[in-house]
């Protein structure tokens, strides 16, 4: 598989330096390991510019790059062009690559990270029945929604400072 995933990566990592910036390429790395590891990986069928431009062609859908308003933003024929590749084929490919890994505008392992702070999806989890905004909720259940894997930070801390509480007291224990 490596010499396949390291194919797609060369092409995604070109892409995403030309159009977008290093945290797409960074994401659309994620993206291909998690491809990878599938068995069997998708990624043995087809060829690798096709699944690099649908790897990038979704990620860009969850993070709106193709929204004229967003930063860093491509157009569907600039990312085709690069990809020398029809607007079709990309958007068949990257809606395999979205329903392969459960990929929305609600998981954050796909996303930005100005999207997932902007995002209200990402933060919404239930308790007790009640939708409600982690955001706004104590930073002791923030923290146990951190725990649970159902959060991507505890908002209390910000990004940087949960980071630093888990690289001084490590993972929390599952609560």
């Amino acid at each position: 598989m490596r010499p396949v995933a390291e194919q797609v990566i060369t092409l995604t990592d070109k892409a995403c330096v030309e159009l977008l910036d290093e945290e797409y390429a960074d994401l659309a790395r994620h993206v291909v390991g998690k491809l990878a590891r599938k068995r069997p990986s998708p990624l043995l069928s087809g060829r690798a510019a096709t699944w690099a431009g649908g790897i990038v062609w979704a990620l860009g859908q969850v993070n709106f790059a193709f929204d004229r308003e967003s930063k860093p933003h491509v157009t569907h024929d600039e990312l085709a062009g690069t990809f020398g590749l029809s607007k079709p084929t990309l958007s068949n490919k990257a809606k395999q690559v979205r329903d392969t890994l459960k990929m929305s505008w609600a998981t954050p392992e796909f996303l930005r990270a100005d999207v997932i702070d902007s995002s209200s999806m990402v933060w919404f989890i239930e308790i007790d029945g009640f939708i409600l905004d982690a955001r706004s909720l104590p930073v002791e259940i923030q923290a146990q929604a951190f725990a649970k894997g159902i959060i991507p930070y505890i908002p209390a801390l910000g990004r940087d400072g949960t980071a630093a509480v888990l690289e001084r007291h490590g993972p929390p224990p599952d609560a």
